[in-house]
């Protein structure tokens, strides 16, 4: 930026612009010399820059404090680099008549309220900064059950908020891919500053709820509903497994609700330790009939008659 250009000029925005002039201006212009976009780097610093200044009220009010200075001596710069570093105030003080000590120059030639700027700060915090990395961006990705337990790939488009440019990446999601779970993507998220690297790309996986089976990491849980009967006597029942598959478990006689089955490598994949799978926990759920048959009444009122045992005999 040469010595009569203003961050004004490098924008194309008028002294008077507003804040929104001022950020569209910055994404059209990034759209256009941003180096990943195959612009020039050296304007997009310029540009980057000015934009982090004017778009910062504090910043800008003490900017145009500097462009201010200018009307002493008709050009600011005749005192040092306001981007570099250099800005002399000695010499400020000096061409304009000697202010002593500059927390007294509040009322000064009209210049408002020019002693409560921290010039000191405000160099060492804009002028000497490094290249600054961008910030991640997020983005959600809605799964279904299977596409998490066997992995898929999609391919999502997002757009960059300082520059509105919309970009598209095809993201490969893990089989064994849990509810709430990350997939990082490097250097694909906001654009850094100064030269400085962009950010990432943080995807959420969101799975969707299956009508059988819930996820607890890589185990897979589910109900069992039998009889009463069942229960009772014992039984081999058939049971789904998540690959769409059946295997047949054994439900000895006397089982009672609650109780749990493991089968062990039924369950997914686990995205933590590769190669191994979890387990498939099927929870029986015994199911009382709410409406009996005449003979089904009978009978139980029967079985209950004859029935001697005392359940509640450790409750007193």
């Amino acid at each position: 930026m040469t010595s009569n250009t203003s961050y004004y000029d490098v924008l194309g925005v008028k002294k008077d612009a507003t804040q929104d002039d001022i950020k569209k201006a910055f994404r059209k212009l990034a759209r256009t010399y941003h180096p990943d976009a195959g612009g020039d780097e050296k304007k997009f610093k310029e540009i980057s820059e000015a934009y982090e200044v004017l778009s910062d009220p504090k910043k800008r009010k003490e900017y145009d404090q500097f462009l201010l200075l200018g009307s002493m001596g008709g050009n600011a710069s005749r005192y040092g680099d306001y981007t570099s570093g250099g800005f002399n105030w000695a010499d400020v003080i000096n061409q304009a008549g000697g202010f002593g000590n500059m927390g007294n120059m509040g009322n000064v030639g009209g210049m408002g309220d020019f002693g409560n700027v921290d010039f000191a700060s405000f160099m060492n915090g804009v002028s000497h900064k490094r290249p600054q990395k961008g910030s991640d961006l997020t983005l959600s990705l809605v799964i279904s059950f299977d596409e998490a337990f066997t992995g898929t790939s999609r391919q999502v488009s997002f757009r960059i908020p300082s520059t509105s440019e919309k970009q598209s990446l095809k993201v490969d999601v893990p089989a064994g891919a849990v509810d709430g779970g990350k997939l990082r993507y490097r250097g694909r998220g906001e654009y850094g500053l100064r030269g400085g690297t962009r950010g990432d790309l943080i995807i959420t996986t969101k799975v969707k709820p299956d009508p059988v089976f819930s996820r607890d990491g890589a185990d897979v849980l589910m109900e069992l509903p039998i009889s009463i009967y069942d229960a009772a006597l014992g039984c081999v029942v058939d049971v789904p497994t998540p690959e769409h598959k059946t295997v047949s478990i054994k439900i000895p006689a006397g089982t009672q609700d609650g109780k749990k089955f493991r089968l062990k490598n039924l369950g997914a994949p686990n995205v933590k330790r590769k190669g191994s799978r979890g387990a498939l926990y099927v929870t029986v759920c015994v199911k009382i009939p709410t409406r009996l048959r005449d003979d089904e009444r009978k009978a139980l009122e029967t079985l209950r008659t004859q029935d001697t045992r005392n359940y509640r005999k450790d409750v007193k």
